[in-house]
């Protein structure tokens, strides 16, 4: 008896449709490439409940016939490829003729398409793989699909869905992609009603700031090269406008969205030495070369392809970007005019000076008097002294590049270590140490040496009798504004600073929606900011921690903490309340009195958990007197 069956095609399908619709992201994006290769003119997306409920595109392109109309929903049936040998000149969207069979094997469909030359159109139903339907109907030229209930005979994978705000974003980041792909198209997108995009035919550059919205018109610098391996085209992002997190990159080939780590490299070199390690720039660049030069059909999802020589393609594109900056000025320049008394300056005392360098040194530090040294071991002695003090004065008051990096939200730390808050042994031992700040515990401060002092305008020192406290003053900052900003979501009346002059925000549509989903979360913690129609809001107040001028970078500061957490029903409070702590925390470099400082002191000590700030940084570290007297032993 023979022990392998032959899988129906309702189940074949099935499982096909794990691969090819994941979510109901999938299915718009085979939706709307199917309406591009059918030649449209116009395409509209239409999606209630973020896919769930409904997805429908309607198109103006060729349309089908009555036959082709029920065939279109067979496995492997489609129209673009007939042989092998075609696989290797593709130059449409899709090929596979796998997408709609997947779709009608977990959703309910139904399909309305005429040709031109045809006086009726066709309509066809089917669900779960079964043709329930198909007649005449009458219908304008084109095609149009209709999505319902996605995932109703496969409740597993529904219940899989994550909330519709993240489901909306994948649709978005579809609908962008395509729409992108193809600027002589009209584009539309309703959502529950509400229309989130029009993009009428036009240029490249049109299209890309219908996508981003206007503000980034004056953030884009065109790159157009062509050599006889590749065109390159598009535009790339100011450096002034890179971001910490990714999502505004995108390569196409052929007109085909694609991702690729090794080409993002190449843009990101070009930028060498105008961008911070962690930030990426924006771009959209659009690479057109032979079909045969490239393998498309290496993933399901089309999105990933190779190259007949990766490293020339690399190469091309890095030289592109690196001359479409240099020629829009936007890479730094050298003035080798400039006065030799300035380079003398950034350099240092010439030559001939150095031996009669004043030295001021630093408040409450005095160096060993001046004197002709008596031997030669002396001397010596003399200049390692000297040596201590080299460059205190030099120290900026603001952070430097290597703070302002440590500066970023990224996680310090594993998300689950952070989360968990448990502290160390060394820290509980540390925390008990530490205690004596405590008011309960009277007596413990040497009076004379209760006040805290700053190093370096970034760590606080505060004596106890048994040792000493080394505070990052920007990591107990901090903790101190995250744990406020936690009790404050739980607050009636969270504490707001109202604005003189309320500051108007227009965001890109991904951004509107994102910050439409949280904005309760956000009115919660003390930012008071309201739709104001459209992709359009407007901040009227601010925690008290937040100077007015700084609305636009608190919300982008959110925003960003969204986007590095793709699911928003994970932690979103504790994540806005670390993304304001960090945005409102005092910074390294900056200069704190006397009583700034004792009150960081106090305030961190009475915070439930001290030890780390919640981005994982330490708060603090402890030094006892035996300690230190280890340090001078010698062993």
């Amino acid at each position: 008896m023979s022990l392998i069956k032959l899988l129906p095609d309702h189940i074949a399908n099935q499982i096909a449709a794990g691969e090819v619709v994941q979510r109901p992201a999938s299915v718009v994006k085979e939706l709307l490439e199917n309406a591009v290769d059918a030649g449209a003119h116009s395409v509209r997306l239409l999606v209630k409940d973020a896919g769930r409920t409904l997805i429908q595109v309607t198109d103006d392109g060729c349309g089908m016939s009555e036959t082709d109309a029920r065939l279109c929903f067979e496995r492997h049936a489609t129209s673009k490829i007939s042989q092998a040998d075609d696989l290797f000149c593709i130059r449409t969207m899709g090929f596979r003729g796998e997408a709609l069979a997947s779709i009608a094997a977990v959703a309910q469909v139904e399909l309305k398409t005429r040709r031109a030359e045809d006086e009726l159109g066709t309509r066809v139903a089917i669900e779960a793989s079964e043709v329930r339907e198909h007649e005449p109907c009458q219908a304008p030229v084109g095609t149009t699909f209709m999505v319902k209930n996605l995932f109703h005979n496969v409740p597993a994978r529904r219940n899989f869905l994550k909330a519709n705000p993240v489901e909306m974003r994948h649709i978005l980041d579809e609908f962008q992609r395509v729409a992108m792909a193809c600027p002589e198209v009209f584009f539309s997108l309703h959502h529950n009603g509400v229309e989130l995009f029009n993009l009428p035919k036009g240029n490249l550059r049109q299209r890309v700031v219908g996508i981003f919205g206007q503000a980034s018109n004056k953030k884009l610098v065109p790159v157009d090269q062509e050599t006889e391996v590749v065109r390159i085209r598009g535009f790339v992002g100011k450096p002034e406008f890179a971001r910490k997190t990714r999502g505004e990159q995108f390569f196409f080939v052929n007109n085909r969205f694609i991702k690729s780590q090794y080409l993002h490299h190449a843009v990101v070199s070009a930028f060498e030495g105008l961008l911070p390690a962690d930030e990426h720039p924006l771009y959209a660049i659009y690479l057109d070369l032979d079909p045969s030069r490239i393998d498309v059909n290496v993933h399901p999802t089309k999105q990933e392809i190779k190259f007949d020589d990766e490293k020339v393609i690399y190469q091309y594109l890095r030289v592109s970007v690196k001359h479409a900056l240099g020629q829009f000025s936007v890479s730094p320049t050298l003035d080798f005019e400039q006065d030799s008394t300035i380079v003398n300056g950034l350099l240092g005392p010439s030559a001939e000076n150095r031996n009669e360098r004043p030295r001021s040194e630093p408040s409450g530090f005095s160096a060993p008097a001046r004197r002709e040294p008596k031997d030669p071991r002396e001397e010596n002695n003399l200049r390692y002294w000297e040596k201590i003090y080299e460059g205190l004065e030099k120290i900026p008051s603001r952070a430097s590049a290597d703070d302002a990096a440590e500066n970023q939200d990224g996680p310090l730390l594993p998300e689950t270590e952070i989360s968990a808050e448990r502290p160390t042994h060394r820290e509980e031992s540390d925390f008990q140490f530490a205690s004596s700040l405590d008011a309960d515990s009277p007596g413990l401060f040497d009076e004379a040496v209760k006040i805290p002092y700053q190093i370096h305008h970034r760590f606080i020192v505060t004596q106890v009798r048994s040792g000493f406290l080394l505070i990052d003053q920007q990591a107990a900052h901090e903790r101190i504004l995250y744990e406020r900003y936690l009790r404050t979501l739980d607050m009636q009346q969270p504490p707001v600073q109202g604005l003189l002059f309320p500051v108007t925000l227009h965001l890109s549509v991904p951004d509107a929606e994102m910050l439409r989903s949280i904005l309760p979360e956000v009115n919660a913690l003390g930012v008071d900011v309201r739709e104001f129609g459209g992709q359009s809001f407007v901040v009227h107040g601010l925690p008290p921690e937040f100077r007015p001028g700084t609305e636009e970078n608190v919300i982008d500061g959110l925003l960003e903490q969204c986007r590095r957490e793709v699911d928003l029903k994970l932690h979103l409070r504790e994540r806005l309340a670390r993304s304001l702590a960090r945005q409102g925390a005092v910074k390294k470099g900056q200069e704190m009195d006397a009583a700034e400082m004792t009150a960081l002191v106090d305030q961190l000590f009475a915070c439930e958990m001290p030890f780390r700030s919640p981005h994982g940084r330490k708060c603090f570290i402890t030094m006892n007197l035996g300690e230190l007297d280890k340090q001078f032993d010698g062993a």
